[in-house]
């Protein structure tokens, strides 16, 4: 698993042991920056179920300003720490052990307006609405802010789920990935 493009093109990132955590393929994660295109620059990027933070290190890598990395899984952890650390953006980023299912209120101690969101659950679980649904509770996005969620193709989501409308979507294998924007 590499770095897709930006700064750190090409650097290895340490991958997860173990069929638990499903880190984000690189051409997967190389789609995703390519559709977001000009809204990575200067970037607040929340990467929720983090694992080995790709999704959010991809970002750093390609001018967001900050990240803050959110996983309750404590292996996880390490690797995320890892790394951060290893690309020298332990300054840019800030990594919390939290269950993101238990809710998100800790957002608002944070004091940051997320530009991008990674929402990447484990698949099938009905994680993605009850996320998403935290979320909006929290009122820590920007009013620009796009959503970007990994989930099973088995796992329909509706064109809008709680403040968040459906923007696009495009499949990967069995994979899909659907935007999010808020709704003004």
């Amino acid at each position: 698993m590499r770095v897709t493009g930006g700064i750190l093109r090409g650097k290895k990132l340490g991958p997860l042991r173990g069929l638990a955590i499903r880190p984000t393929t690189d051409y997967r994660r190389e789609s995703i920056f390519n559709i977001l295109a000009g809204g990575v620059e200067d970037a607040v990027v929340l990467d929720l179920f983090a694992g080995t933070g790709s999704l959010g290190i991809e970002a750093l890598s390609r001018g967001a300003a900050t990240a803050v990395f959110v996983d309750k899984d404590p292996q996880a952890m390490k690797v995320l720490t890892r790394n951060i650390c290893s690309c020298s953006l332990e300054a840019q980023s800030t990594i919390l052990k939290r269950d993101v299912l238990r809710g998100l209120s800790f957002l608002k101690s944070i004091g940051l307006a997320f530009d991008l969101v990674f929402i990447d659950p484990p698949y099938d679980k009905g994680f993605v609405e009850r996320t998403m649904q935290r979320l909006d509770r929290a009122q820590s996005t920007s009013d620009e802010a796009s959503i970007i969620i990994e989930h099973s193709e088995r796992e329909t989501l509706p064109e809008q789920v709680a403040s968040f409308i459906l923007s696009d979507q495009r499949h990967h294998g069995k994979t899909l990935v659907s935007f999010y924007r808020p709704v003004l």
